[in-house]
């Protein structure tokens, strides 16, 4: 197991390292930087200033020399300053991940708890009533554009009904009692939330009913019907166990690009989250910002696969995480 756990230790080194290089060289090929930036800002500046600017950033060197300096720097944890904050790049992302922590995580696990059972139900009750109404509610979902679906919520729930804040994050005062706090950041976490819930939510019934009717037709769940095993024990004990090993490849990495996919209910709802940072980032030629935004999904989906992993020695005794297993 230690054997394991070092070797995916440097798998993912290896995988960032090599990911922060192509990122910092699309980013750096891109065209414009900072620098035209603070020129269209200022039409009186002049070419000498220009220049002078971008060697106090190093902005006029070769992109493997400045990817090199970086690295250096990122070894020892410094990651640079923000040019549109001016402030650490940690400093700007370490809230904003917690955010979407915050948003991501809670949507799902409320997806995930309300699919899988959707998904089994509709596998053992197929070409039912109720299997239809289940396909047609995913299908409905999947073909909902995410930012239709947050303008559907909105209009709705806060323009029509006034039932809930149309979008932002409760920032309370210091002497606001933690209740109350708490019901206000909860109130303005229940749109976003669905959002992200019901676009999810297709998607994992879909695979976990197509899991669960492939798992059904096997020998194995046919022998324990055979030998009066009641059907739920047929359902939970034999063939979810081995319909759930699939599964969670799907689910580990749609948990990580939650980290990064996110943008658009973010920027819907103004949540200040990492996917509405990544965007503007990229959008301002915030290099430090932007590669270390992306670094962090890139570790969000290595961190989804170990997960995984982990996820497939728990429910199926045959996988064996030592290293020396093929």
């Amino acid at each position: 197991m230690s054997r394991y756990f070092v070797s995916r230790a440097v798998q993912t080194i290896f995988t960032l390292a090599v990911m922060s290089l192509v990122v910092f060289l699309l980013i750096g090929l891109m065209p414009g930087d900072p620098i035209d930036l603070m020129i269209s800002g200022d039409p009186n500046m002049k070419s000498e200033d220009a220049a002078r600017l971008r060697a106090a950033y190093g902005l006029d060197r070769p992109l493997l020399e400045r990817y090199l300096a970086w690295a250096g720097e990122a070894v020892q944890g410094n990651f640079g300053y923000s040019r549109s904050f001016g402030q650490p790049v940690l400093t700007i992302l370490w809230p904003r991940l917690l955010n979407t922590l915050l948003l991501a995580g809670s949507a799902f696990v409320l997806s995930v708890a309300i699919a899988l059972p959707l998904g089994i139900w509709a596998a053992a009750h197929p070409r039912s009533r109720a299997d239809y109404l289940i396909n047609l509610f995913c299908f409905a979902g999947i073909s909902t554009p995410p930012f239709w679906l947050a303008l559907l919520l909105i209009t709705l729930f806060a323009v029509f009904l006034g039932w809930l804040p149309a979008g932002g994050m409760a920032y309370p005062r210091p002497d606001t009692p933690w209740s109350v706090a708490l019901a206000e950041q909860l109130r303005h976490l229940v749109l976003p939330v669905v959002t992200l819930t019901l676009v999810q939510l297709g998607p994992y019934t879909r695979f976990m009913r197509g899991a669960m009717i492939e798992a059904l037709r096997q020998d194995y769940v046919r022998t324990a019907r055979a030998k009066g095993a009641p059907e739920r024990t047929v359902l939970w004990r034999h063939a979810f166990a081995n319909a759930l090993a699939p599964v969670l490849t799907i689910l580990a990495l749609s948990f990580g690009g939650l980290f990064s996919g996110a943008v658009i209910t973010e920027t819907m709802f103004a949540w200040p989250g990492m996917g509405k940072a990544i965007y503007q980032a990229i959008l301002e030629n915030d290099y430090n910002l932007a590669l270390v935004g992306l670094l962090l999904a890139t570790a969000a989906t290595i961190a989804g696969n170990l997960l995984a992993d982990l996820g497939y020695a728990w429910v199926d005794p045959r996988v064996s995480l030592a290293a020396d297993q093929p």
